[in-house]
């Protein structure tokens, strides 16, 4: 074989030695499905579901399109009481209001998106007054942003507290 043959990839396949490799391509294998692979599934939880059982707390369009957000916004229950809820009562304590709160969790996550590297989650770091009845200065805490898949496959971001599911 000269050095042209090798480089065109135009060598005869009875110029090979018995030693050579050949290619030979296996049958297509039919496509398995997660059913194939783990059975019939027990039991879903949607995403709608877990926003009417209020595992998850929906945040409204017009404020998570004002803080920059195009896709449906919610934070789990647990997010939303440590950070965001705030009543009356506790207005005694520090004078904050929920709305403000939300904006503020609103506010640095997308600001904690802008300066990840991509992916699917980050951390989020902000500070805000613990709802203890007694501290009136802001502590620092950490949610976690994810987007991920909504019930129709459609971009979602869920903030929760790190370590939730």
């Amino acid at each position: 074989m000269t050095d042209r043959t090798l480089i065109s990839g135009t060598a005869n396949p009875d110029d090979l030695g018995p030693d050579a490799m050949r290619w030979t391509p296996e049958p297509e294998q039919p496509a398995v499905s997660a059913a194939d692979l783990f059975g019939e599934v027990i039991h879903a939880y949607s995403r709608a579901s877990a926003l009417a059982d209020g595992a998850l707390v929906a945040v409204g369009d017009d404020i998570a399109r004002e803080a920059g957000f195009s896709v449906p916004v919610a934070l789990t229950a647990a997010a939303w009481a440590d950070c965001v809820a705030w009543t009356d009562e506790d207005t005694r304590q520090a004078h904050q209001d929920e709305s403000g709160r939300l904006w503020d969790v609103l506010w640095m996550t997308r600001h904690a998106i802008r300066r990840s590297n991509g992916g699917s989650s980050c951390t989020v770091e902000l500070y805000r007054v613990p709802r203890d009845g007694e501290s009136h200065e802001s502590e620092q805490t950490s949610l976690l942003a994810t987007c991920g898949p909504g019930d129709e496959m459609e971009p979602v971001l869920t903030i929760s507290l790190p370590g939730e599911d």
